[in-house]
């Protein structure tokens, strides 16, 4: 193809920050979970954005912390590995976040040799001053990087993103069919969408001590047939899972058929099952097993 850009932008920042809104956002369609609570995004999610003349790559990755447990371990291992393979860095910048920044990473993206993009996002929740301070300080910690301002949530200046990376990519051929726009399966998209609502419907540890797993997806006349399980590491997590009467599971299996529906264009018929898969998030073949490879 002549005069084809393509190439992988790698969107890293700490929890929080907006990074899967931003890639919703630069998207069209929903891929990513969004919700308020830390390490929402758990896995490296491809999203593959297409024109004539150009593809994108958007990579996004778990937020940058502190691995307590196995599980996060495995998390920060997708984001050292997504350090290594980008055409151009979206590094997004909390502005609201007063805590320091990981030092490796900023050590990182000062070394690389690939343009840097920091974006500074929320700022519909700030001033001009806070913007100009934080503006300020990152071009002194990343002095190479551009520095752009935006509302990832409101859409506010997001519309120079692409036409901004469509400068910096290199002249390449498609890496993924035209039609594609994920790397993920149809089966991750359900778990991630039960997710989300388990993130939103309960508090403290609960979300984080969940994963779940697809076992069927089959589509017969028009409807798909999805069986789901949710894994908990205790019987008492799995008993707030289901709720009193089997409300609060049921509650999560409307909410999330009502989403996937819409993410598949099709009726959905969902069942959902809790078991318990006693600290699984320390069990290095729980995790292999569950995709944290």
């Amino acid at each position: 193809m002549n005069n084809h850009k393509a190439g992988f932008v790698n969107i890293v920042g700490k929890p929080n920050a907006g990074k899967s809104t931003l890639l919703n956002q630069l998207m069209g369609e929903k891929l990513a979970i969004v919700t308020q609570k830390a390490q929402t995004t758990r896995h490296r999610i491809f999203g593959i954005y297409n024109e004539d003349d150009l593809q994108i790559v958007f990579s996004d990755t778990p937020g940058v912390l502190d691995p307590k447990y196995g599980l996060q371990e495995k998390m920060m291992d997708f984001v050292k590995d997504s350090l290594q393979d980008a055409d151009v860095f979206l590094f997004i910048v909390d502005i609201l976040d007063k805590t320091e920044p990981f030092e490796f990473l900023v050590e990182k993206l000062n070394k690389i040799p690939v343009p840097v993009l920091i974006l500074v996002n929320k700022i519909d929740a700030s001033n001009q001053a806070e913007l100009e301070k934080t503006m300020e300080l990152w071009h002194e910690r990343i002095p190479k990087a551009e520095i752009l301002p935006i509302s990832a949530l409101k859409g506010f200046n997001t519309d120079v993103i692409l036409p901004k990376l469509k400068s910096l990519l290199p002249e390449n051929p498609p890496y993924y069919d035209k039609d594609q726009f994920t790397d993920k399966s149809e089966r991750f998209f359900v778990n991630e969408a039960i997710r989300e609502k388990i993130l939103l419907n309960y508090e403290k540890e609960i979300p984080y001590s969940v994963e779940v797993v697809t076992e069927q997806f089959k589509e017969k006349e028009g409807i798909i047939f999805i069986d789901s399980i949710i894994y908990v590491e205790r019987d008492t997590q799995k008993g707030i899972i289901i709720g009193h009467k089997g409300e609060a599971i049921k509650k999560v299996g409307t909410e999330a058929r009502i989403d996937l529906e819409k993410f598949f264009n099709k009726k959905i018929h969902l069942n959902i099952f809790v078991k318990v898969k006693k600290d699984w998030r320390k069990n290095e073949r729980d995790l292999k097993n569950f995709g944290y490879r």
